[in-house]
């Protein structure tokens, strides 16, 4: 009986500690998994017995990158609780933060973790020495997610100035010019990030489950709507009903739980693709372009394809906040009313903050007590949503390789990109 065993031990390029491991025998897989060997990070208990105030500065360590987003969502679960109405500039100056993780993370995941898989590198330093150019600007956009974050949130990350009812702090008119300018300076290196990663060549596979976005009709949301979309199947949900359609369960395999669909048992993908995939033809213009240009449309359903969809969403972050930030700056019609946090009274509830982050949705589901202390938190990041379709995915691409006749090593190689691909955070996942 031939039998290849494949390990990789500890995926470099990635945020966290996973293992693959595939069994092939007979030219059939036996065994593929994703192996998370990180321990639980218990973010849950620490804010159990907590003031609700101090609930989004403890959230936001779960991810560096993905911080603002963990602020902003815990925020709208404990404004459920409270029955608290943000205004317009509130959800603005929000939406701003939230899009400054996104130019920081997708500019990293791209540049330092993606592209060394497709340009023969073991990391990114080579890529450095052979095109400069490329390297700086692609470190100059992750940059700006920094400023980005830094002029809204206080800081690069863990941001302090978003509250519960609004901020206590925002950028003058002319930071807010000075950003637009900066933004748009730097959308035509995006656009051409989009050609760049639609001509790296990657496997024909198509993923068997669904796909799961924030879903806003007229608009393409990140933090200001509570509907959550499959999109496959059209299904639509409220994310205050999350733990009734999504569950998570136990692998033994993985420290981190995986998640599906509670009434179809399916996997499925968060994430940029997901959100292009439900929201394309609410692309600012000239994202739409760059995305139809390189042939990606929905329905795309290649996972591969997310690096894609992430450097579309740069250019679609960059247009759209170089608008926002004209905006707040002239501060007329519905942003004309204060950011300042608007008065709430505590009171005992259950709340559920829904967002999404640059990996893809997340939800916090706070319960607190008449005092506003937390008698029980939850918190599902993408990262653990996306376990279960990595994994298939994984499967398909070696079944596909191994009737290729493809070499152990180059079946290897094909699934850490893929694994990379999915830009996942191990560290997020252990919940």
């Amino acid at each position: 009986m031939a039998k290849t065993a494949l390990h990789v031990d500890h995926v470099a390029r990635v945020e966290g500690h996973g293992n693959i491991h595939v069994v092939i025998e007979d030219g059939r897989v036996k065994t593929c998994e994703m192996n998370v060997t990180e321990p639980a990070r218990l973010f849950e208990s620490m804010v159990r017995g907590r003031v609700f105030d101090d609930v989004p500065y403890v959230a936001s360590r779960v991810c560096g990158i993905c911080s603002s987003s963990h602020v902003i969502t815990s925020l709208k679960a404990i404004e459920s609780i409270f029955g608290v109405q943000v205004s317009d500039r509130t959800n603005a100056l929000r939406e701003l933060l939230a899009y400054g993780s996104y130019l920081q993370n997708h500019a990293t995941h791209l540049f330092v973790f993606a592209a060394p898989d497709f340009l023969g590198m073991g990391s990114v330093f080579p890529l450095a020495e052979i095109d400069r150019g490329l390297y700086d600007k692609a470190l100059a956009l992750k940059a700006l997610g920094n400023e980005l974050c830094t002029e809204v949130g206080g800081r690069s990350v863990h941001p302090i100035t978003a509250v519960v009812g609004g901020f206590t702090h925002e950028p003058p008119r002319e930071t807010f010019l000075a950003l637009a300018d900066k933004l748009d300076e730097a959308v035509a290196f995006a656009v051409s990030a989009v050609d760049l990663f639609k001509s790296f060549e990657v496997p024909d596979i198509r993923m068997s489950g669904d796909f799961l976005a924030m879903q806003d009709d007229g608009r393409y949301p990140v933090c200001d709507s509570d509907e959550a979309l499959f999109v496959r199947s059209g299904k639509r949900f409220d994310a205050a009903d999350v733990e009734n359609v999504i569950e998570e369960y136990e692998m033994s395999h993985s420290g981190a739980l995986f998640a599906r669909c509670r009434d179809t048992q399916d996997a499925y993908m968060t994430g940029a693709l997901a959100r292009v995939n439900a929201s394309w033809s609410n692309l600012c213009h000239t994202a739409k372009v760059a995305a139809a240009k390189v042939g990606l449309r929905p329905p795309e359903r290649n996972p591969y394809m997310n690096n894609v969809a992430q450097a579309v969403e740069l250019v679609d972050v960059l247009e759209h906040c170089a608008r926002l930030c004209r905006e707040l700056a002239a501060g007329e019609g519905n942003l004309s009313a204060s950011s300042a946090p608007v008065p709430y009274q505590v009171r005992a509830g259950v709340g559920v903050g829904f967002t999404e982050a640059p990996r893809g949705a997340l939800f916090h589901r706070l319960e607190l007590d008449e005092e506003g202390r937390v008698v029980t938190a939850s918190i599902l990041t993408p990262t653990a949503q996306n376990l279960a379709s990595m994994e298939a995915d994984m499967r398909a691409v070696v079944e596909k390789l191994v009737d290729e006749g493809c070499s152990a090593d180059a079946i290897r190689l094909e699934v850490e990109k893929l694994v990379r691909a999915y830009d996942p955070c191990f560290s997020c996942s252990v919940h």
